[in-house]
């Protein structure tokens, strides 16, 4: 009897944990309405969208780099950098000195090159780290700086404030990125659309599963024939291209690109995923946990600011929540491992 309640108690126990950001969020919901005038209003909830749109997609990415155990710490600087060139090409052109012209594309053609540019830099973090067995921290570390260096020596730091291209050369529309649609922020339908392919990526396509199984014990997918740096590159790839995605939304949002842009937004998405159940030890984790993480982020950012919280606060807020989350996730491990031992005590 003793031991059927004990089994229950943990069952229920789990439920929770997995439950939890979901709780987390309701809770924050709940407690901003009170705390914060304005905070139930359809102009709040569209801001929040706005702005979770942006942690939203980097998460993604992120969520499949921590499921293989790395990490991608130069995801807000391609944010930075993607931006920049998007905005240079746009207001400047790609001038082209040795034959005395400057070409101007069109928006999607400047989407394609700044989402190919991510692409390149999430392949050149996979090979660094699978071909020279460089750390992901380490190596992603090198890239933040480089890329965040390109960004500014793009534009000798300044930043391309004029986005609206000219009639005339047909590099108009690049707003749109930053505007909205029936009411809905674009780049929050754009996090959906993400979403729902990479979810389906993951969960459904051997690949998905080569991504679990790498992060679950590289070297068992390695003797079952997983090509394990293949993975990886690709999923450095993805980080990329979702990290020059938000690049354009940022951008077009401000109006501007700006080489501080996406500083620190790695801790968000890394935070966003964390909360939504992904481990750090890796193995474990689905997009749409991450997508509630990244509402819960986006929640907290808005609410304290509406709270008029100041922003060093925010910091050890955030700091406070990622630890906590982690503590969490060794918990909820730690838990499963004693409930699976129990199973197997009662089969017995």
């Amino acid at each position: 009897m003793s031991s059927n309640r004990k089994s229950s108690n943990s069952t229920l126990v789990m439920t929770l944990l997995k439950g939890r950001t979901f709780i987390v969020l309701i809770v924050l919901l709940a407690f901003f309405c009170v705390a914060a005038d304005n905070f139930l209003s359809m102009n709040t909830a569209l801001l929040i969208g706005k702005h979770v749109a942006l942690y939203g997609i980097l998460a993604i990415g992120m969520t499949y780099v921590i499921i293989t155990g790395g990490i991608d710490l130069s995801v807000g600087a391609i944010v930075g950098l993607s931006g920049m060139v998007a905005g240079g090409l746009i207001q400047n052109g790609l001038a082209l000195n040795a034959f005395g012209v400057t070409l101007y594309f069109s928006v999607p053609v400047i989407v394609a090159i700044s989402i190919l540019l991510g692409a390149l830099i999430g392949i050149i973090n996979g090979i660094i780290i699978t071909r020279f067995r460089v750390a992901p921290f380490i190596a992603t570390l090198g890239m933040m700086y480089m890329a965040r260096g390109f960004a500014n020596i793009h534009s000798s730091g300044a930043t391309y404030s004029d986005l609206k291209g000219y009639e005339g050369l047909g590099n108009q529309g690049f707003r749109f990125f930053g505007s909205s649609v029936f009411g809905i922020p674009a780049g929050l339908l754009i996090l959906i659309i993400l979403a729902l392919i990479f979810a389906v990526l993951l969960k459904k396509t051997s690949f998905g599963w080569h991504v679990f199984s790498i992060g679950g014990n590289e070297k068992a997918a390695k003797l079952s024939g997983v090509k394990v740096d293949r993975v990886k590159i690709l999923v450095y790839m993805i980080s990329g291209i979702c990290s020059a995605v938000v690049g354009i939304i940022a951008s077009a949002q401000l109006a501007a690109a700006t080489p501080k842009t996406g500083e620190s937004w790695e801790m968000n998405a890394i935070a966003a995923a964390v909360l939504g159940g992904t481990s750090m030890a890796g193995g474990i984790g689905t997009i749409g946990g991450t997508i509630v993480g990244a509402f819960v982020i986006g929640v907290i950012n808005d609410g304290m600011v509406m709270c008029g919280v100041s922003e060093f606060w925010q910091m050890v807020i955030k700091g406070m929540v990622i630890i906590l989350a982690v503590i969490i996730d060794q918990f909820q491990r730690n838990l499963q491992a004693k409930m699976a031992l129990m199973a197997r005590n009662e089969s017995k």
